[in-house]
This record gives structure tokens, sequence and C-alpha cells, in this order.
């Protein structure tokens, strides 16, 4: 059970209230964690708003996804592991791309890169090397999408540390935080 609220239909006031009705009338659903989001109007909109531009941006959804599994395995965080299995099947990532992802990397060259880089913006709290910007931009990856990058760490960090502070109830199907050998 959650331990912060989970913002609903018979809890929400009208403000919250009007936010679940629009993602909901975009999702078809309102994903639990956006519930608990909903406590705050503000940081429920504020992050809508960064999740909005930073898909818009130049990195494709496979990668975004990858990213995604990779920091919520690292982290720890079996909701966002749960979800993100579910979207990036839905997204078009393979068992194995997901697989992959979670231990960090890519059976695509290109995004195994992307992926590493996240991977160590996490571990080392931003204090990347010369060399590993070196590897990204050699992988074909440009100043605005080494950016990217690093917005998308910062978003999954925000809902990982989310997920595992609340213990928000996983609305996907669950998924072990265990790795399969």
């Amino acid at each position: 059970m959650s331990r912060i609220t989970t913002v609903d239909n018979t809890n929400a006031n009208e403000e919250q209230q009007a936010l679940l009705d629009a993602i909901h009338a975009q999702l078809g659903m309102v994903p639990n964690f956006l519930k608990i989001f909903a406590n705050s109007p503000v940081a429920l909109r504020a992050f809508l708003g960064l999740h909005g531009i930073a898909n818009a941006g130049t990195l494709d959804a496979l990668t975004r996804e990858r990213i995604a599994l990779t920091l919520a395995q690292q982290n720890g965080c079996e909701y966002c592991v749960s979800a993100h299995t579910a979207i990036g099947r839905k997204t078009g990532l393979s068992a194995e791309e997901v697989a992959a992802a979670r231990n960090g990397t890519s059976e695509d060259e290109q995004a195994a890169v992307a992926v590493k880089f996240a991977r160590s913006l996490m571990e080392n709290k931003g204090e990347i090397s010369t060399l590993e910007l070196a590897e990204v931009r050699s992988a074909g990856y440009s100043d605005s999408d080494i950016v990217e990058i690093i917005t998308h760490v910062g978003m999954n960090f925000l809902t990982n540390v989310l997920g595992k502070a609340s213990q928000v109830d996983i609305d996907f199907p669950k998924v072990s935080l265990k790795l399969a050998a």
C-alpha cells in the first residue's frame, strides 16, 4: 500500500480532478505514480511539462525507454521497472531489448552508448569524464542529444525517487527487480 495518498476521483479537489481527467483523456488511464504526484498539482504540472517537452526532442522513443529501464533497475524502483517494461514493449522493444536495457546496455550499438552514458551520469552524480563525452559524440550524438540524455536521466531519477519513497502500488504487470541469470 502506498505510503503517500493516492489521489483519485474519490478524494481529488477540483484542480487535482482536472489534471487527472486531462491525463485520463490522453492516456486512457491514470498511472498510480501520477496519482501520487497529484498531491501537489504544481509538482504534477511540472513533471507533465518536463515529460512532454523531453519527449518532443530528438532522442527516439526506444532509446528513451532503454534509458528509463536502465535507471529504474539501477535505482531499484520496482514500479518504474514494471511501468517501463510495459511501455517499452508497447513502444517496440523486444523482450531481449528490455532485458539488455535493464542490464545497462542495448543490442542497438548507438543506443548502447546512450544507455551506458545515462548509467554513468547516475552512478557518478553527473561527474562524467571527457572520454565519456567523446564516446557519446563518436556514436553520433550531438550536444543537443547529450543534453536530452541528461534531461531524461534527471526526469527518470525523479520518478524513481517518487516511486520508492511513496512505495506506490504497481498498476502495470509486476516485474521483479531480480534479473535473470
